[in-house]
């Protein structure tokens, strides 16, 4: 249960983080990014799963690619879901998916 709490607090510093390395996105503060990452975990939890499967021909014919496209549609859905988080532009939610994606693997993989 510690696990889940500290994965989940590091998830939420990277949501806090993000605004600084890409422009297009903001957090208004880090209640607002804890809040964003228990939204993010919860779409890649029950929802992501089933798009992967009906997706999953196309899936197979672009080698996996598809995947940043279902992530970064996945992270724009639960953008929309919280306040005081915003993503501006296509590139915020192209490029801040692929950072929450690899951040989660990192964080996964240690803890």
């Amino acid at each position: 249960m510690i696990t889940l709490f500290i994965k989940w607090i590091l998830l939420g510093l990277v949501v806090y983080g993000l605004p600084f390395i890409i422009p297009d996105i903001t957090v208004d503060n880090f209640t607002v990014a804890l809040i964003a990452s228990a939204v993010f975990a919860f779409i890649n939890l029950l929802i992501k799963p089933v798009i992967k499967l009906v997706t999953l021909p196309i899936n197979i014919l672009t080698l996996g690619l598809f995947g940043i496209i279902i992530n970064a549609a996945l992270f724009w859905f639960g953008s929309i879901f919280v306040t005081g988080f915003h993503v501006t532009a296509i590139a915020g939610v192209i490029f801040g998916s692929i950072i929450m994606s690899v951040m989660r693997w990192l964080i996964d993989e240690l803890f």
